[in-house]
């Protein structure tokens, strides 16, 4: 018979350091949970083997799962990821793994779409940590004016523009519902183009072929403090990469 006692504690406060400060406090034996967290990791494991099958399919163009992959393999260590807005950031939450000791942040859920301010703080706040700022069509069309802010003040970030000419995750369900993708459909816009206008460097990626170049020089340009864009063609959606600093 398992015996299951309910307990609700009202926390207010900052949540991570809640979590923390939560599981320090628990005893230092991990002996009870060992069969539950080995079920937990086979079960990331078939998932892990799942992902990789499907970033292998190339198409055409860039494959979105793939792109996930090989940020996730680019990105240092320490890096802070910021995620916002649609499709591209529903699957890079399944394909990313946040850094040990590294916050990851969805302004979405604080109600603030595309605000690039969370990118900003987070470099100013770890100014020695990468910042990944993963966009999709909708908060990329919000927050691109604040390269200039980046530029400006010299402060270096990556941003990566996963671009399919649409409100895709709103669309999905509209169309089931209303059977109209009205406000939905965007239309294929530069985003490297509108970054360099701000002092940003662009680039443009039509294949996965020209992917890895792009984000091999990518840290290294965030080291440098150097100003870096880059877009490229999706297959199922468009992706674009801007780097910005």
């Amino acid at each position: 018979m398992a015996i299951v006692q309910w307990l609700t504690i009202t926390a207010i406060g900052d949540t991570r350091l809640f979590l923390q400060k939560f599981t320090d406090a628990q005893p230092a034996s991990r002996a009870m949970h060992e069969s539950w967290i080995t079920q937990l990791r086979a079960r990331d494991q078939a998932r892990e083997t799942e992902i990789d099958r499907q970033a292998a399919a190339m198409g055409e163009h860039v494959s979105p799962i793939a792109l996930c992959r090989a940020i996730d393999d680019a990105a240092a260590d320490d890096a802070v990821l910021v995620a916002d807005s649609g499709d591209f950031v529903a699957t890079a939450s399944y394909v990313l793994h946040p850094r040990a000791g590294s916050p990851g942040s969805t302004p979405a859920c604080s109600g603030r779409l595309a605000w690039a301010g969370f990118s900003l703080g987070a470099k100013l706040y770890r100014p020695q940590s990468e910042v990944w700022i993963l966009y999709g069509d909708t908060a990329c069309g919000y927050g691109t004016v604040e390269f200039d802010t980046f530029v400006c003040h010299g402060i270096p970030v990556i941003a990566m523009v996963g671009y399919d000419a649409g409100r895709t995750q709103i669309a999905h369900e509209q169309e089931k519902l209303l059977k109209d993708d009205v406000a939905t459909a965007l239309t294929r816009s530069a985003y490297d183009d509108v970054a360099a206008g701000f002092g940003a460097t662009g680039l443009r990626v039509h294949s996965m072929a020209g992917v890895p170049g792009v984000l091999a020089d990518a840290p290294a340009a965030h080291a440098a403090g150097r100003p870096k864009n880059a877009q490229r063609e999706g297959q199922d959606s468009g992706l674009s990469a801007h780097r910005s600093y």
